[in-house]
């Protein structure tokens, strides 16, 4: 990695990461904004550099190159309409499943929209035609943007291979001053050996190709890692196949590694083995104690990651060996320090690892199991005593109230968050679903009845009362649906999460209230009546089963933001304290 400042790091890092994923050519016309790439790729040995200075003639001669390769090409071109005349070959790539990488140099934000030269709108110039467009901002080279510039590159190469199918992908780099790789003095601030270096001659994130079954020698690798590991986990977010179950309570079994379970990965609630299933992980990792008596040298990934932000700094902070099974062919990377994407069936490699680790089976990992058990019963003491509902208590009452078929859908925001820190593990067969690719709470109401509609199983809908607003009109969409629709709205008169956010630190009162709290004095009752529908609102969460016994309709919850609050932060102190006793 060149060293000399800033924009020299990040673009050598990029590149050294291209080379690493197996980027052989490069095509490149002159320009002075794309310096710091330019000079990056001609000193890179392992890759082939073309100049030529008709940007439509270099990118056809990317195209061309990559056709009888059958392997990606970079193609390289400063700001302006230079970009633009890389766009035939690209619609061409894309018309015939052909591999480009497009990078494109931009002017920095600054620098757009107020006449300066050779500038032109380059977001998205391509539109539909590529399979993949990121604008790549302006970093410092720290841990955190050379990590950022070394996943782009292993996340490009893997976009243009083929996620399903091959074509080409565009990077905008908008850089500043210096494009020449002068030396800057301090420029480079980076002391992770992982952002310094990558991973040797290995990319920073290996992506097998999608769709694969898994190999042999794939089932044997991890396994030997598995087997080889003195402390491991296994993460389980969002996904939807209920077969995952039992194999992965089997490798969980066989390696001795919990399962930390989002609810809306279907395997925290369930007919299947839940001995490993850990439902408390996001109040134990806010333990820095517990942190360090649980940290994994390897970590297995299965779903999305989940939302938790105590479980995602812990991965951060852990330098575990991370092993995510993406088998969709999207990138649910947030740590960019992931040692493997596998694009294989999940339930395929679970088996197989658990059929291949299991000769040795190790004990149960017993810090985390006593740790769930003080911190449910520590959860439930403090909520048990409470008359008036709760936020985390009515994640309790739900749990204990879902049946077998049962399909629950969960706002974000706020709902989706206590349900993964306070929903208990149980047997009951249920669907957890959310919209949690864009995290919006808009809409939930007509996805939750459209689910409903779908499955034909009885549905909890579970929102506030800004998501209630948000989508009030999904609620005529009930009369399409026979199946009881139950939604259960927490009405705590505005933003309950901003509570817990740096605003409500930053803020006095009334600014808080007028720009994050933001009541709105929804009535719930009224709001049931415009669509004719029945209406309950509850005082003690004891009324909850027979409230959703009743079928269709609006259960309103009331609740107070403040008190929640309070209780949030008195949980937080249960658990730790119990966790401490069992340590």
């Amino acid at each position: 990695m060149d060293r000399a400042n800033a924009n020299t790091a990040l673009a050598s890092a990029f590149v050294e990461e291209l080379a690493r994923c197996g980027l052989r050519h490069a095509v490149l016309s002159p320009g002075s904004r794309s310096a710091p790439l330019a000079v990056a790729l001609w000193r890179r040995p392992e890759i082939e550099v073309t100049v030529l200075v008709d940007e439509r003639g270099a990118a056809f001669f990317a195209l061309g190159a990559a056709q009888a390769s059958g392997a990606p090409v970079a193609m390289l071109c400063t700001s302006g309409t230079a970009a633009a005349n890389f766009h035939p070959a690209i619609r061409e790539a894309d018309e015939s499943a052909i591999s480009l990488i497009a990078l494109t140099a931009d002017r920095p934000p600054e620098l757009r929209g107020i006449g300066a030269g050779q500038t032109i709108d380059q977001v998205k110039l391509y539109g539909s035609a590529v399979r993949w467009f990121c604008e790549v901002g302006t970093h410092e080279a720290d841990d955190d943007g050379l990590l950022h510039y070394r996943s782009l590159a292993c996340r490009a190469f893997a976009a243009a291979r083929g996620e399903a199918r091959p074509g080409p992908v565009h990077l905008n780099f908008p850089w500043r001053e210096p494009l020449a790789p002068a030396p800057v003095e301090g420029a480079v601030t980076a002391t992770d050996p992982l952002a310094l270096e990558g991973r040797d001659a290995r990319p920073l994130t290996a992506v097998t190709p999608y769709g694969a079954e898994p190999s042999e020698l794939l089932l044997e690798e991890v396994a030997a890692q598995i087997g080889s590991a003195r402390s491991g986990a296994i993460v389980a977010g969002r996904q939807l196949d209920p077969e995952l179950r039992e194999p992965l309570a089997r490798l969980a079994r066989a390696a001795g590694f919990p399962i930390l379970a989002e609810p809306t990965s279907q395997l925290r609630s369930g007919p299947h083995d839940r001995s490993h299933v850990i439902a408390s992980y996001d109040l134990l990792l806010r333990d820095g104690g517990f942190r360090e008596r649980v940290a994994p040298d390897l970590v297995l990934r299965f779903g999305e990651m989940p939302t938790s932000k105590p479980l995602r700094a812990w991965l951060a902070e852990s330098g575990a060996n991370q092993i995510v099974v993406d088998p969709l062919g999207g990138w649910n990377e947030p740590t960019r320090r992931a040692a493997a994407l596998l694009r294989a069936d999940p339930v395929e490699l679970a088996a197989g690892w658990a059929a291949r680790v299991e000769a040795g089976d190790r004990e149960a990992p017993a810090a985390w199991l006593d740790a769930e058990r003080a911190a449910r019963e520590a959860i439930e003491a403090e909520l048990e005593g409470l008359e008036a509902p709760t936020e985390p208590g009515l994640q309790l009452a739900l749990g204990r109230a879902h049946r077998d078929g049962d399909l629950v859908y969960t706002a974000s925001s706020m709902p989706i968050r206590d349900q993964e820190a306070f929903l208990p593990a149980g047997e009951a067969d249920t669907l957890f679903l959310c919209n949690r690719g864009a995290n919006g709470i808009d809409g939930l109401i007509s996805s939750g009845i459209g689910a409903a509609h779908a499955t034909g199983r009885p549905t909890t809908i579970v929102t506030g009362d800004l998501g209630l607003l948000h989508d009030l009109g999904g609620l005529a969409a009930l009369r399409e649906v026979s199946t009881p629709v139950r939604i259960v709205v927490v009405d705590n008169d505005g933003g309950g999460i901003f509570h817990f956010l740096p605003p409500a630190e930053a803020l006095d009162g009334g600014e808080f209230e007028a720009l994050f709290g933001t009541p709105q004095g929804v009535d719930v009752a009224r709001a049931a009546a415009l669509f004719d529908l029945p209406h309950q609102r509850i005082d003690s969460l004891s009324q909850l089963p027979n409230a959703l016994d009743a079928g269709t309709g609006l259960i309103e919850v009331p609740v107070d933001r403040q008190t929640n609050v309070d209780l949030h932060r008195r949980l937080a102190d249960r658990v730790a304290d119990a966790i401490q006793s069992v340590a």
